[in-house]
């Protein structure tokens, strides 16, 4: 199937590793030229290096901090200013749910949810802002928000709060942007299998001779009995920044193997 992003113009935040990086390979790969943003320039050089070479398309790396709205401004003015204009926005910037942070509800300070708000709801709300003027005036745009399967689950007030949040931003910008010919989608990941989760799988197994594959089993707590890799998450954003997905806004997209015995409607 062609997906029809050939020439087409792609923000990723969050491109430097992990689903990010996966998802700017999917739509290089898949013809679209792509501006990477992360807050490490070192970092950046070097995926879009790796990249450029995989994929053969333009790789941009633009060090942005998605927490101003001047450095997120600046991304979008150097996106225009490369490739002439652009076209789909994957909002993947955000700092790892940590298995140290707070869970229970006496931990849970104003300053760890304002922590998670601003770099996961208010960083994606910036970019979408900063985007929005180019998609209106071309009619045609998409918006990619990941959030993930802490939408799904009371595990935690803050993970669960940013989640949900990002969730509830994507339905009102699809509603109101869908006019303009804008799809805006959230994609829910689960636990996906990236360069960190498999360095932290590799150094478990060689702490307690297990095999790597079934600690991963032991992580998998899905349908699939198995990891969903970053590149599985990444075919299905490069579907939906595609045309072919016009017919899906305004909903979420869960990418995590599937949850036992739930049933979502």
């Amino acid at each position: 199937m062609d997906l029809g992003l050939e020439g087409k113009r792609a923000i990723v935040t969050g491109g430097s590793r992990g689903i990010g990086h996966a998802i700017a390979r999917a739509l290089a790969t898949e013809g679209a030229d792509v501006v990477i943003a992360a807050r490490t320039a070192h970092d950046l050089e070097l995926a879009a290096k790796t990249l450029a070479d995989e994929t053969g398309r333009r790789i941009v790396p633009v060090p942005t901090d998605t927490g101003d709205q001047d450095s997120v401004d600046a991304l979008v003015a150097r996106t225009v200013a490369e490739f002439g204009g652009v076209d789909i926005l994957v909002n993947s910037a955000a700092t790892p749910w940590s298995a140290n942070a707070p869970t229970d509800f006496a931990a849970t300070t104003d300053d760890v949810v304002r922590h998670e708000i601003e770099i996961k709801v208010l960083g994606y709300l910036r970019t979408a802002r900063a985007v929005a003027p180019y998609f209106v005036e071309q009619g045609w745009g998409r918006i990619i928000n990941i959030s993930g399967l802490g939408a799904r689950a009371a595990n935690s007030i803050a993970q669960t709060v940013r989640n949900v949040s990002v969730s509830a931003l994507t339905k009102n910008l699809a509603d109101e942007l869908g006019p303009h010919g804008i799809n805006v989608t959230v994609v829910h990941p689960g636990r996906t299998r990236t360069e960190r989760l498999a360095a932290q799988v590799a150094a478990r197994s060689a702490e307690t001779g297990v095999p790597v594959g079934e600690l991963e089993r032991e992580l998998a707590r899905n349908s699939l009995h198995r990891l969903i890799d970053a590149r599985e998450v990444a075919d299905v954003v490069a579907f939906l920044a595609s045309p072919r997905s016009v017919g899906i806004t305004g909903d979420a997209v869960a990418v995590g193997g599937g949850v036992p015995g739930a049933v979502y409607y």
